[in-house]
């Protein structure tokens, strides 16, 4: 029973192993028979794209082989049309051949007509034609002469008179059209103030406020018995300027020590630099004067505070710029650079380093150098004659020149010699070792040289003012006799932390 059961058992495992089997075979088969097909599926696929490629190319072939073809017959008509013209030209080369060969026949004939002719002329006339020439010429040139002689003559005199009235036209017009102020600066400011009470608050205990301004100014200081006003006395507007200013904002602010005069003017110093840069500014803007460059708008602004032949240079300036305008308009000539060259023709007096060239000279450089036109540059250059004129606008700037500086009142010689012989007077000091700054005051009687106190000893300093005398007597004219007063001042500063 057992053996039996066994049996059973093993052949129910061997049918379940081949039902496995045949399970496992129809499965492979399916899977096989899945693959196969996916396979055929991209094997056309792909075999669709090839054709499709093969056909786009086939296409294109197509169509570059009729262009080529399209090409070709354009190109053979051309061609065609080419050899039809070659053959035309050949045509025409044969015909202008024929005619030349006719002309040149005819020009030889003619020739021989004129050759003829002249010598049958030349046998009435006794004359070669060339003697007959010559004849000719002479008395047409003659009488050609005397005509251009006469007219020449006759144009010249017109013209001296046509000039004269113009030029003469033109240059009172150009004074009646320009209006300016007639008033010059002199070499005193008057400050005035509220009550005498503030004029002891100004000289300080000993003189030492009035001391301090001086000496950091580099004016006079005149407090005398002149009611509510206080003088201040220097060649230079700047320096007054300065000093003006300096004892306004002291006044107002109520402390009067050296420290504070100090501290006051140089901050005054400062804004005084601000204030030209503004009056340079102000100046082109009231006169239309566009793209002028920053440094020589400055410059126009130092104008203000400087002055030729007691005339101050920026009004100077400004009325030569207007004079010229005017004139350049009457001429039909460019008035913006007339007015630009008229503004700019004396920058050359307000150039701090002062080199030893003439200031027409000096401000055609500064002009070349800041990008100004060739024609503005020549016209500042040359209106002293230092260079020669190569433009219409030179002589304009000349001629208001002249005629800004020449009006009744306009100028004051003695005062520009004055004024120099005050610079010079200071420059001769500052060329002396341990000299700080140098003043020239008391209308060049007295010269004050303020020297560093660490380099210069007090011995040195007596020594220096003795040499500054004499090299001032040496070197130097001038009427009466110089004080010079040397200042050491002995400092010592320290700060609390």
């Amino acid at each position: 029973m057992v053996a039996k059961a066994n049996k059973a058992k093993e052949e129910d495992l061997e049918n379940k192993a081949k039902l496995i089997i045949k399970e496992a075979e129809i499965s492979a088969e399916n899977i096989k028979k899945d693959k196969i097909l996916e396979a055929k599926e991209k094997f056309l696929k792909l075999k669709a794209e090839f054709e499709e490629e093969a056909s786009k190319k086939k296409n294109l072939i197509i169509t570059n082989e009729n262009k080529i073809k399209q090409r070709e017959q354009h190109i053979s008509k051309e061609l065609e049309k080419l050899n039809r013209k070659q053959a035309e030209v050949d045509d025409l080369k044969e015909k202008l051949s024929l005619q030349i060969e006719v002309v040149d026949k005819k020009k030889v004939e003619l020739d021989k007509f004129n050759q003829q002719k002249v010598q049958i002329l030349e046998k009435i006339a006794n004359l070669t034609a060339d003697e007959a020439r010559e004849q000719l010429i002479e008395t047409l040139k003659d009488e050609a002469q005397s005509k251009a002689s006469s007219q020449i003559k006759d144009i010249i005199e017109e013209a001296k008179l046509t000039a004269t009235k113009e030029a003469k036209k033109i240059v009172v017009e150009s004074i009646q059209r320009t209006a300016t102020e007639h008033a010059i600066e002199n070499c005193v400011s008057i400050f005035n103030i509220e009550s005498d009470d503030i004029k002891g608050k100004i000289i300080g205990r000993e003189g030492r406020n009035i001391r301090a301004l001086e000496a950091a100014t580099g004016v006079e200081i005149i407090v005398d018995d002149t009611p509510e006003a206080i003088i201040i006395s220097g060649f230079d507007p700047v320096r007054r300027e300065i000093a003006r200013l300096s004892l306004h904002r002291l006044v107002v602010d109520g402390r009067i020590h050296p420290a504070r005069i100090e501290e006051i003017v140089s901050k005054t110093k400062k804004n005084i630099e601000e204030e030209i840069v503004e009056i340079g500014e102000r100046t082109v803007i009231d006169l239309g004067i566009h793209g002028l460059h920053p440094e020589l708008i400055k410059m126009v602004g130092r104008m203000r505070f400087r002055s030729s032949y007691g005339q101050n240079l920026l009004q100077h300036s400004r009325e030569v710029a207007n004079l010229c305008a005017t004139m350049a308009s009457e001429l039909g000539l460019n008035t913006k650079q007339a007015k630009r060259a008229g503004l700019l023709h004396d920058i050359g007096k307000v150039w701090p380093e002062e080199p030893e060239k003439p200031h027409a000279i000096l401000g055609m450089e500064l002009a070349q150098k800041y990008k100004e036109h060739p024609v503005i540059c020549n016209a500042i250059g040359a209106h002293h004659d230092e260079i020669e004129m190569t433009s219409l606008l030179s002589p304009i700037i000349q001629a208001c020149d002249a005629i800004s500086g020449a009006r009744p009142g306009a100028r004051r010689e003695v005062m520009e010699s004055y004024i120099k012989r005050l610079k010079e007077l200071e420059a001769l000091a500052l060329g002396f070792d341990g000299v700080n700054k140098c003043y020239a005051i008391q209308a060049g009687r007295e010269l004050r040289v303020m020297v560093d106190a660490d380099n210069v000893t007090d011995e040195r300093a007596g020594q220096l003012s003795f040499d500054i005398s004499q090299k001032i007597e040496t070197d130097m004219q001038y009427p009466g006799q110089i004080k010079v007063t040397v200042i050491r001042e002995m400092r010592s500063v320290s700060y609390a932390k």
